[in-house]
């Protein structure tokens, strides 16, 4: 099977994406993706997105982890096949596309930064040294003193295997407060199993969680490896968010076709 891919990044979280509106590749296997992510012996990516027709809305996002899996909602993916969209020719001043966590709202502004609006989150479980909340994915955010000196891979690994999130996984962001409304997160991701150069729904997690206003309107800018993000949201409770709108690039890299084995 041949197909044509492009590849996005957005803060140096990198996609694969595939127009399947004709439904030309359904039959993509989960081997097939994880080898099409592969760094070495693919093209290389954090995950593979497919933009499907769906009716009542402009697109459906299907989203695939490097692993092969289908995964849950990627924040920057969710960015990066918004730019996407608008280059098939799906221009809209506001998207609506249904993805696995359910509706999503988008924006592309004149500097093609891609504003993506994010689900509502109304449970945070605290503990004494860390945060467990969803937004979109299962994330686990721990503040931490000097960023760079914690090897993410390691700690990272040993927190997603443990015996209380092995079963399903967890994505594991470790944060350190650079100003009142700024942030660096580094996070290794399940799916991938490694660390990334950054994570839409983990930069989102974290930015919930440093919020600096105690109620209200907040906004906090975030470095990662891969580049700037910026997280605006409605702080209504400790445990409580709405109208978290995730913000920054989704760059094209380049256009080319691949030929799959099977």
């Amino acid at each position: 099977m041949k197909i044509k891919f492009d590849k996005y990044q957005g803060a140096g979280n990198d996609f694969v994406l595939l127009d399947n509106r004709e439904n030309n590749y359904d039959k993509i296997t989960s081997e097939q993706v994880k080898t099409i992510c592969d760094r070495h012996f693919g093209i290389g990516a954090d995950g593979l997105m497919m933009l499907n027709k769906k009716d009542g809305f402009d697109f459906e996002m299907i989203y695939y982890n490097a692993d092969g899996n289908v995964g849950s909602m990627c924040g920057n993916g969710g960015r990066c096949i918004v730019q996407f969209a608008s280059t098939l020719g799906i221009k809209k001043n506001e998207y609506s596309f249904l993805a696995t966590d359910g509706i999503h709202k988008a924006e592309i502004d004149l500097d093609k930064e891609v504003s993506l609006k994010m689900n509502d989150v109304s449970n945070v479980h605290f503990s004494l040294d860390h945060y467990v909340l969803d937004t979109g994915s299962p994330h686990y955010v721990k503040f931490v003193k000097d960023v760079d000196k914690i090897d993410v891979v390691a700690e990272g690994r040993k927190i997603r295997n443990s015996k209380e999130f092995a079963e399903k996984g967890i994505n594991v962001n470790f944060v350190e407060i650079l100003h009142e409304d700024e942030i660096y997160v580094r996070t290794y991701e399940r799916g991938v199993e490694n660390e990334t150069f950054s994570c839409g729904t983990g930069v989102t997690a974290s930015a919930l969680m440093a919020a600096h206003n105690d109620n209200g309107f907040n906004r906090v800018e975030v470095k990662t490896k891969g580049g700037e993000l910026n997280v605006e949201f409605e702080k209504i409770s400790e445990t409580e968010f709405k109208n978290i709108w995730l913000s920054g690039p989704a760059t094209f890299v380049f256009s080319a076709e691949i030929e799959l084995k099977g």
